[in-house]
């Protein structure tokens, strides 16, 4: 099994540190995103009892019936808010969909005009008023670590630290409650069909708040994979896509996956709650030419976030 520096860091480190803490912080992330694109972060913000009550609601919310869950499934909306029922995902390039079934809550607009076609509300469940509440909190929260973690990456890119707050906030954001069901009949499975083909995440970064079981692996340099595992409450953060465009490869959007569980124990559900952090629409995701030189020439088109998070949600099968 290859060496995989996918270290633990503390984020206290770089909100209260001192300037050497702080400094250290910002180079054990950029040089981990620079080889990996994985991190396990603590002391994230989010108390043990919160993240306990989440995980509390979001099987809750699952275990209704299929009826009342399709009342918030809405295929217009392309996913990014309320239910998406089973077979409707798949990876970039599979066949099969992805074994599973999510939630996603959205970015609820504070101090700016907007366009509800733009930002869709956040249907709620009437059926369980606390999975509402618990979500709102969860993805405020983890926004806010994510724009410390941006703050902290910027440097490490000798941008100025709040380059990416204007873009960040109020921005598309996304907070995805993943239910990978019980797999009754693993002998009907088609060949290739796992709870979450391999992929790379679309967004800027992901913030995944641990998993009620095992089963997310990266893959390595080496063509390996490696099973990613958090430490207690620990927070995984992971580079997305549109950080990798912007940085010319400079850092990377590792490949992952969430294989399925051993035969004895594919009756069992697998829980998992990732945030997106997406930047607003209009965000230029053209390579900084800080990141361009004769050994690293621009490899990527210029997009906008908007315009790349469009071409992605039609190539995973959530717009059509």
């Amino acid at each position: 099994m290859a060496l995989v520096n996918i270290p633990r860091l503390d984020l206290l480190h770089y909100t209260q540190g001192t300037q050497e803490q702080r400094n250290q912080f910002i180079q054990d992330i950029g040089k981990a995103f620079n080889e990996t694109g994985f991190v396990t972060i603590a002391n994230h913000g989010l108390s043990k009892e919160l993240i306990e009550e989440l995980y509390q609601v979001v099987p809750e919310f699952f275990g209704l019936p299929t009826e009342i869950k399709e009342k918030y499934e809405f295929p217009e909306l392309a996913g990014q808010r309320g239910y998406t029922a089973k077979g409707r995902e798949k990876a970039k390039d599979a066949k099969t969909p992805d074994l599973k079934e999510f939630w996603q809550r959205g970015q609820t607009i504070v101090g700016e005009e907007y366009s509800k076609a733009d930002f869709p509300d956040n249907p709620q469940v009437e059926e369980i008023p606390r999975f509402n509440g618990v979500t709102a909190e969860v993805y405020k929260k983890l926004e806010d670590t994510g724009r410390e973690l941006l703050k902290a990456i910027a440097t490490y890119l000798d941008l100025e630290e709040n380059y990416f707050e204007k873009f960040v906030i109020n921005g598309n954001s996304i907070l995805r409650a993943i239910h990978y069901f019980p797999i009754t009949d693993p002998d009907a499975l088609a060949p290739d069909a796992v709870r979450a083909g391999a992929h790379e995440d679309i967004n800027l970064i992901t913030l995944l708040i641990g998993a009620s079981a095992d089963g997310l692996e990266v893959l390595t340099k080496d063509g390996e994979w490696f099973p990613i595992k958090a430490k207690g409450e620990d927070i995984v953060i992971n580079v997305g896509d549109m950080l990798q465009r912007l940085t010319n490869n400079k850092l990377k959007s590792t490949t992952h996956r969430v294989v399925n569980p051993p035969r004895e124990k594919m009756g069992t559900s697998r829980f998992s709650i990732p945030f997106f952090l997406h930047p607003k629409s209009s965000m230029s995701l053209a390579s900084l030419e800080s990141c361009i030189d004769a050994a690293h020439p621009k490899a990527y088109e210029d997009y906008t976030a908007g315009e790349y998070l469009d071409e992605r949600l039609r190539e995973i099968g959530l717009k059509m």
